[in-house]
Parts: C-alpha cells; structure tokens; sequence
C-alpha cells in the first residue's frame, strides 16, 4: 500500500509539473528568428498546417507542440483565414488568440475624390501585398470580371474611401468593393433627387456629380457651381466646361488647355457638343452627388475663379455680368 501511494503521489507530482510546464510555455514568449514573422492563411487550410506554417516562417518551436496547443484549446476551428503577424514577446496563446480573433495585418488603398480611372489603376499597381489580377486586363475586361452591365465605362464608377484589405487579396476584390459603394452611394443620391431636374437617369446624375467634382474650387460653391450646369442643361446650353475637353484629350493633355483642343470636336467637347459628356470624367464623392440632385436655387449661368487663393468663384446670371467678373479677376482690368 505503501508503494502505491508513492507511486501515486509521484504520478500527481509529474501531472502537476508537466502541467507547470505547459502553463509556462503557453505563456512564454516565442522565440522567433526575426523580430516580426508574418503568415497568410488561406481558407480551409488545416491546423497542423497552420502550426507548420509559422514554424517555416520563423517561429522557433517545435510545430507539433503548436498543433497539439490549437487542438486541446478547443479553437482550431475558428482560425480565421488572413495574414497575421506576431513580434519578439508574443506567445503561443496570443498567436493563437490573433488567429481566432481574425486580427490581421491590414494594407489600405486610397481612392481620392477626382481621380479618374486610369489613375486608380495606378494606385492598385502600387499598392502594397496586393495581388495584382487586372495588371493585364483591359478596361472593359474589368469591368465584366465585376460583374457590370455590358458595355459600362469604369470612370466614375468607384467611390472615393479609404478601403482597408488583407495581405495577399486580389485587386480585384478591393475594386468590387469600391464598385458596390458607388453604386450604393449613387443610388441613394438619386432616390432623394430634387424634382424636375434636366437628368434622365442616375448615370447622369453620376456624370454631372464627376463634372462638379473636378469643377469645384471649394465646398461652399459646389451647390452654385452645380445650379450653372444644371441650368445650362435646362436651356440646351453647351456645359463648357475644361475638364470634359481635358479628359477627352487623355494622355495628349500637355498640362495646357489650347485653343485647339476647344476647337477639336469630340464627344467630350462640351464647347462644342450640348448636353453631357458620354460618361463621367472622374469619381467624384459624396459631396458632388448630393450637389448633382441638389443644386442651388440659383439662376446663374456662368462662374470665373477669383483666383484670390480660395478656390472660389464669382457667379453671374448673364454675360454682360461674367465678362466683368472675367476682366476683374482674370485680366485684373
């Protein structure tokens, strides 16, 4: 009897230790062949994949003792696809803890108010861990991958937000996202639409809200400066307006409007064509759309930059009343 109790004592004695030792390395930090190692874990991946991945990235531990830790916590199953990244002090629990929590490691992409298209495909290009589907891809090619209506131009068509994303997604996804605002925050914009407005459709609202993004100096004139074209569409009234012409040009534009680009015919001369242009020429932001269904009570018809610095603009209901404005703050006579 004797012999048993000791044996069993020794059998607890080691249970408690081991268990110390288990507790201690849970709890311990990692040691790690950088200061930071970082993983991307693709959905469905198994745990004892998991643990072999961190293991091969720089975790200095035995991979086993990371499966057999993500199995006996009871939440192997609910690590979170992602990219997750550790640093010198963290430990095991918290490794997993990360996982579980679907704490990533997050990239961001900036789309700016005014940008045109080609301009956020640039940014996608650039952009960080990022992987680049539509490097290749034509326009059009885009656009269907996102499952637009045929024949849809992309300018305009994503709205301008800082949109955060994993390491290792496609661009395409972050488009698709940027593309669902858009359309969300337009549709929006179009239900609460002023009454009797000269547009015939929310793409025209988004063609004239990209028209004032690019248009307006500042945002106290972006109502003013929509009631112009509003009122100019009213009448049959040619918009014109210089950033239509600079779009159309494309990459001809020298950073110089000429004479003769005004005098050019194209779809997107506004000096010469009445109307709107074809599609919008930028993505504009929640500002410009809510301008576009919401212009000033205002019966003005043209604007000239005062060009004091502030971005604003002088409005005037007649022409007479616009050369003034032009001499004064333009030729300064």
């Amino acid at each position: 009897m004797k012999l048993l109790g000791r044996t069993l004592l020794v059998l607890i004695l080691m249970g408690l230790a081991a268990g110390a030792a288990a507790w201690w390395w849970l709890n311990a930090p990692l040691r790690l062949a950088t200061p930071s190692v970082e993983v991307s874990i693709e959905a469905g991946t198994p745990p004892g994949a998991v643990a072999q991945a961190w293991v091969a990235a720089g975790v200095q531990t035995d991979a086993r003792l990371l499966y057999e830790w993500f199995r006996w916590s009871g939440q192997a199953r609910q690590i979170r696809a992602g990219s997750y990244e550790i640093h010198q002090g963290d430990s095991p629990r918290e490794l997993l803890g990360k996982m579980v929590r679907g704490d990533e490691v997050l990239e961001q992409l900036r789309i700016i108010d005014g940008w045109s298209f080609r301009q956020v495909r640039a940014a996608l290009a650039k952009s960080p861990s990022l992987k680049l589907t539509t490097a290749a891809m034509s326009d059009a090619e885009i656009m269907t991958g996102l499952g637009a209506p045929a024949g849809q131009a992309p300018e305009g068509r994503f709205f301008p937000d800082t949109y955060a994303y994993s390491r290792g997604v496609s661009d395409l996804t972050v488009l698709k996202r940027a593309y669902k605002a858009m359309q969300k925050k337009l549709d929006a914009a179009w239900a609460s639409r002023e009454q009797g407005l000269p547009l015939k459709s929310a793409d025209d609202a988004l063609t004239l809200a990209s028209i004032i993004e690019k248009e307006t100096g500042t945002a106290s004139d972006r109502h003013l400066v929509s009631a112009v074209f509003v009122n100019r569409l009213r009448l049959g009234m040619p918009l014109q307006t210089d950033p239509t012409v600079i779009y159309g040009l494309g990459e001809n534009y020298d950073g110089n409007l000429h004479k003769r680009d005004l005098q050019a015919d194209s779809d997107f001369n506004t000096y010469l064509r009445t109307g709107l242009p074809p599609t919008p020429i930028a993505m504009p932001g929640a500002a410009a759309l809510e301008a576009a269904v919401h212009p000033a009570h205002s019966k003005a018809l043209y604007f000239v930059a005062r060009g004091d610095g502030s971005g604003s603009s002088e409005f005037s209901e007649d022409l007479a009343t616009h050369n003034r404005a032009v001499n004064k703050y333009v030729r300064g006579k």
